[in-house]
């Protein structure tokens, strides 16, 4: 972990923070929610020992990244554009792009509004959604599942992190990181985000000097700016709307 390089670049309006480490190719990291740049630490110390050059962001909202309090500020042209941004200011032209969970979201649009500047493309967890005309993606998660749908609870401002508030950020991290399960997760308002079954015992890939990495990071900076993502996420699926949005980002036209 010694070997990993850190420092703040100036991209699309924002600082943002990376880790990287290695030369050759680069291959880009994009991490999920609640998650950082750290999520990819052991794959950029193997990938960069193989010849890569190996960039992890904390992506905008996240760790050492600013986040804007405009939650309008999270839509997936921003996102994009920062990492284009990041990429010009490397002097980079094109990437190895790897995403997951929201990362993913983010990679998928990414090769959809820039594939010129992308090689390949990883993604884990997440397939591609493509739009649908006639309703957005909140109201077709709130037909499919209801109300306590996790990207339903997520959308008023203040609501989950209040919830939030109630408990230990390293127990979020760690229920959101170790909770398995296929059914689609809804959390009813009357239980909140501590009904998530809390696992006594670590998996063997994470442990508790993991945790206190993200937990320290997210008592900094709170969760709302990885929440926004899914506030914006209407601005992804109804582009009658994104086209005409004031903040769209030069970068990724």
């Amino acid at each position: 972990m010694d070997k990993i390089e850190h420092q703040t670049i100036a991209t699309n309006g924002i600082n943002m923070h990376i880790a990287s480490i290695g030369t050759g190719p680069v291959v880009l990291f994009l991490h999920g929610f609640p998650e950082l740049w750290y999520s990819w630490r052991h794959q950029l110390l193997s990938l960069s020992s193989l010849g890569y050059r190996c960039i992890a962001p904390d992506l905008r909202g996240y760790g050492d990244t600013d986040a804007p309090k405009n939650a309008r500020e999270y839509t997936i042209f921003h996102i994009v554009g920062d990492l284009v941004g990041l990429i010009d200011s490397l002097g980079i032209d094109k990437v190895f792009l790897v995403g997951h969970d929201w990362g993913a979201t983010v990679a998928w649009y990414f090769c959809l509004l820039r594939p010129d500047r992308i090689k390949a493309l990883v993604n884990m967890s997440v397939v591609f959604q493509p739009r649908n005309p006639h309703k957005s993606s909140v109201q077709i998660s709130r037909e499919l599942f209801g109300d306590d749908f996790y990207i339903c609870r997520f959308q008023e401002p203040g609501e989950v992190e209040e919830d939030f508030a109630q408990m230990d950020t390293a127990s979020i991290i760690t229920r959101f990181l170790t909770s398995r399960d296929p059914k689609p997760p809804c959390i009813p308002k009357e239980v909140g985000f501590r009904g998530i079954p809390d696992n006594p015992n670590l998996p063997s890939w994470l442990s508790e000097k993991d945790i206190n990495y993200y937990a320290g990071k997210f008592n900094q900076t709170g969760f709302t700016g990885g929440l926004n993502y899914n506030r914006c996420l209407d601005l992804i699926n109804l582009p009658c709307r994104c086209l005409v949005h004031k903040s769209i980002s030069p970068l990724i036209q």
